[in-house]
């Protein structure tokens, strides 16, 4: 799919952002490519900045690429359970409901935006899948009142609420930091309270700041003027899914009845009261028995399940062949000790003052090669707690440097961008422009907010 762009009309925002789109159109390539070039990338860096031997490398990669099995399944259940959550009857209901309320397109990108955002706060893998799917209903109903709306911008605007899922609820560094007998707990030999790290107060002041500042740049980056605008076809919304509800044999009232569902939900409903209740916290996994929960309460008959389960299994996978690439050079980032190298090149350079700002932008690079969160801060922060007990720094300013770097460059990664694209129909170029627009914006946040909180 190609952007068009024009010479003139315009903000100076949106004005910057046509030579930005049309570069990145022309030469950002797919993201299996983009992950094969990475791997190859690393292995480079590798070779050049550690003692390892090509022997080694190799080895590494090929003994990650089963690192993250666990993880993948994870992801996968996140997109196909969230697909089908989305294409229940209630939830695409309230999905058009919410989708009537902005009534301009200027709106509709800041719209889109934050609702994402809020839902990123609440769990990323929500806020990846109503991201995606809002953006859609949004561009439809905008269509459908005659009002032109750029969908790239629109997709863009659901994946930026992203940026600012690790400072929320569902953060897998801060909570791990706050487990006890979690390997962090263990190194600073009690647990960090989420009090001084997620609810910490310049964190909450950061939440509001990065929204009030990305939404702002996605105001301003907005279509104008003479500039062209790509629409959502009229056909790109998904019809509602085809059930083969014929009733002709026993077995098939027993298909027909809303008992099975009902009564497997309520039993599901039943164990993630009794988690909560017993102090369990939420995980990437209650995420997704959450899903199932709402999905199996929400469906009329095993009927309608499994033609929603039809429907939505053959989006995953760009995830099944991806994300393995992804653990692979995981794998060479920590088997040959690269990791510690990016970290500890930039932490020799620190100061108590400074030490936040610069394990934050180490943070960031080393999140564009290893993206998985729990990843990179199981590998990065006992690195950077270690450091900042050198410097005599408080331990959540490295949490949440490794936090913030984390979701910083995620907005121009595609990995975390391709459950969004799939529900999109679009690619990782279409938005990049854009995204790359959020990346500054959120950056200025997280930098000042990593400055003053080191003060």
């Amino acid at each position: 799919m190609s952007v068009p762009t024009t010479k003139r009309g315009g903000t100076v925002a949106s004005r910057a952002m046509r030579p930005v789109n049309n570069l990145v159109e022309k030469f950002i390539p797919s993201a299996l490519v983009f992950a094969i070039v990475l791997t190859f990338i690393v292995a480079i860096l590798a070779l050049l900045a550690t003692d390892s031997n090509p022997v080694l490398i190799v080895q590494s990669w090929g003994d990650g690429l089963a690192g993250l099995l666990g993880f993948i399944t994870q992801m996968a259940l996140v997109l196909m359970l969230g697909f089908i959550l989305a294409n229940t009857r209630p939830v695409r209901k309230m999905l058009r409901a919410l989708s009537r309320v902005p009534r301009s397109a200027l709106s509709s990108y800041v719209f889109v935006f934050l609702v994402a955002a809020i839902a990123s706060l609440i769990t990323w893998g929500l806020g990846l899948v109503v991201g995606g799917l809002l953006a859609r209903e949004v561009a439809a109903q905008a269509r459908e009142r005659n009002v032109r709306v750029h969908f790239p911008l629109l997709v863009a605007s659901g994946f930026a609420g992203f940026v600012i899922w690790h400072m929320g609820y569902s953060g897998s560094g801060p909570l791990t930091a706050a487990t006890p007998d979690s390997f962090i707990a263990k190194q600073l030999g009690a647990p960090l309270p989420i009090s001084e790290t997620l609810f910490a107060p310049w964190n909450l002041i950061a939440i509001v700041a990065t929204i009030v500042l990305v939404g702002l740049a996605l105001y301003l980056a907005a279509p104008r003027g003479e500039d062209k605008i790509y629409e959502l076809r009229t056909d790109a919304r998904e019809k509602l899914v085809d059930i083969d509800d014929e009733v002709s044999t026993p077995a098939d009232r027993v298909d027909a009845s809303r008992l099975p569902t009902l009564l497997l939900g309520l039993m599901l409903l039943a164990y993630l009261v009794i988690h909560f209740a017993k102090g369990g916290t939420l995980t990437l996994d209650i995420v997704n028995w959450s899903f199932l929960c709402l999905i199996l309460l929400l469906v009329r008959n095993p009927f309608e399940l499994m033609a929603l389960t039809r429907h939505s299994a053959s989006n995953v996978g760009e995830i099944l062949l991806q994300f393995p690439l992804y653990a692979g050079i995981l794998g060479i980032m920590t088997g040959t000790g690269l990791i510690e190298v990016i970290s500890e090149a930039m932490i020799a350079v620190s100061t108590p003052q400074t030490f936040g700002l610069l394990a934050f932008l180490s943070a960031g690079v080393v999140n564009f090669f290893v993206p998985s969160g729990g990843g990179q801060f199981a590998v990065q922060a006992p690195i950077m707690l270690t450091a900042a007990a050198q410097l005599d720094v408080d331990p959540s300013i490295p949490i949440m440097a490794v936090a913030y770097g984390d979701q910083w460059t995620n907005m121009i990664q595609p990995f975390w961008a391709l459950p969004l694209l799939a529900i999109a129909g679009l690619k990782m170029r279409d938005i990049l422009g854009y995204t790359t627009m959020v990346l500054i914006a959120s950056g200025i946040v997280f930098a000042a907010t990593m400055v003053f909180a080191s003060l």
